[in-house]
């Protein structure tokens, strides 16, 4: 099949990156007049994967390459009549554009990893406009003009950039197994597990509500009224801060003597008079870097040790180390191979960026040189989508999963 189109396909992939994809609506959703939401449908079967790689998956009757005219012959005798005799030209509806599901398959492979039918589909779509327009602009000898010849060098700048970015990529991934395990054994302490206690005992007590009799009163006290009662607020909150102080020092040699954690947790928030449910106390599987810094002493614990009370922010924190535990090398590769991933492409892309070096004209671009930000967008800007048919969007990335709440956050916060 022709080639001409692919340029129009690979320069419609330059705006994918740079345009934010709107959020598609729930799959199997029918949209209905009113904005309403038909009753979900079930997609139709994928049934592409029974359809042969040489099968016709696309044809566009009508579309193709301009023919050149055919060079005259020369003939010793000349045409009777002064008449010219025009050239022959290709009906429309006899020229062919096919695309087979190998060829497509390719094609879209190269544009968007692991692509969804509704994807097939779209490109599907769009591939027609692009092979009729820009046969079309060859027509109109717009690929002889010095701004396409410009925009074309632009273009393979960008693309072939991208494809150094996957290609740095592809090397980071080709991880061998023994650096896998290399790194397992050198950051063994990495991938320890421990299982933890923790009680929260707040700075303080919880202030009790003031009525609105009460705030009444105060709004009618004289200058030196309210600095006595400021003064008096002020004394009573540090005290309530030493008794909190003083409890989690006895809550933490309770906890030593054997005393469950879960029973001393409520106590310390009902002296504390919070009237929120009481924190998990027990954390499952914490690594070293699930606490905080001033925290770390905790994993230097014997099992069935208790830490001394550790004072930050909003309270007071004991810990109980019950056990230790490492997490399996099956269970490490994947995390592992990442790491490794990220810093080996990383080192090659600095290698890269490091190999060239950039002086810009302040004069002309602005004092503090020029920045990454991306090209502007508009009609005609670099980086705008160019007229006619729009450039396929690609689907929203996977979402990542979501980071479950750190065990170092602490489990209640207390007002000042």
């Amino acid at each position: 099949m022709r080639k001409s189109w692919l340029m129009c396909v690979l320069l419609g992939t330059l705006a994918w990156g740079q345009t934010s994809p709107s959020a598609p609506p729930p799959a199997g959703s029918v949209a209905v007049p009113g904005n309403a939401m038909a009753t979900p449908q079930a997609p139709p079967p994928d049934t592409s994967a029974a359809v042969p790689l040489n099968a016709l998956v696309i044809t566009v009757t009508g579309a193709c390459a301009a023919t050149p005219k055919p060079a005259a012959k020369e003939t010793a005798a000349k045409p009777a009549t002064g008449s010219k005799t025009p050239a022959a030209k290709t009906p429309a509806d006899n020229c062919k554009t096919v695309i087979t599901k190998a060829q497509f398959e390719t094609m879209i492979g190269d544009l968007v990893q692991n692509p969804t039918p509704q994807q097939k589909k779209q490109l599907a779509g769009l591939l027609p406009k692009w092979i009729g327009m820009s046969d079309e602009a060859k027509k109109e000898h717009l690929d002889k003009t010095p701004q396409f010849e410009q925009k074309l060098k632009i273009a393979k700048m960008q693309i072939l950039s991208q494809m150094l970015q996957q290609d740095v990529q592809k090397k980071a991934a080709d991880i061998p197994q023994e650096e896998i395990e290399k790194y397992y054994k050198e950051h063994a302490d990495s991938f320890e597990q421990f299982n933890l206690d923790r009680m929260f005992v707040p700075r303080t007590k919880q202030p009790p509500a003031e009525a609105k009799e009460d705030q009444e009163k105060d709004k009618a006290l004289g200058e030196e009224a309210k600095k006595a009662k400021e003064a008096e607020e002020k004394a009573n909150a540090d005290a309530a801060e030493r008794e909190m102080t003083k409890l989690a020092e006895s809550l933490r040699e309770r906890a030593a003597a054997g005393e469950d954690f879960v029973k001393l947790q409520k106590e310390a928030f009902d002296a504390a008079g919070m009237k929120i449910e009481s924190p998990t106390v027990n954390l499952p599987s914490v690594r070293r870097t699930g606490l905080q810094a001033g925290h770390a002493a905790v994993f230097d614990l014997k099992p069935g040790e208790v830490s001394q009370v550790i004072k930050e922010g909003g309270g007071h924190y004991i810990y109980k180390l019950n056990s230790k535990s490492e997490l399996p090398l099956d269970q490490a590769e994947k995390e592992i191979r990442g790491k490794l991933q990220g810093d080996r492409s990383r080192e090659m892309m600095d290698k890269v960026n490091n190999s060239f070096k950039v002086e810009t004209n302040d004069a002309y671009f602005g004092p503090g040189g020029v920045g990454m930000a991306p090209p502007p967008r508009g009609p005609g800007g670099m980086g705008a989508a160019p007229r006619g048919p729009r450039p396929m969007q690609p689907s929203a990335p996977a979402a990542q999963p979501q980071t479950p709440p750190s065990a170092a956050q602490p489990p209640a916060t207390q007002p000042n």
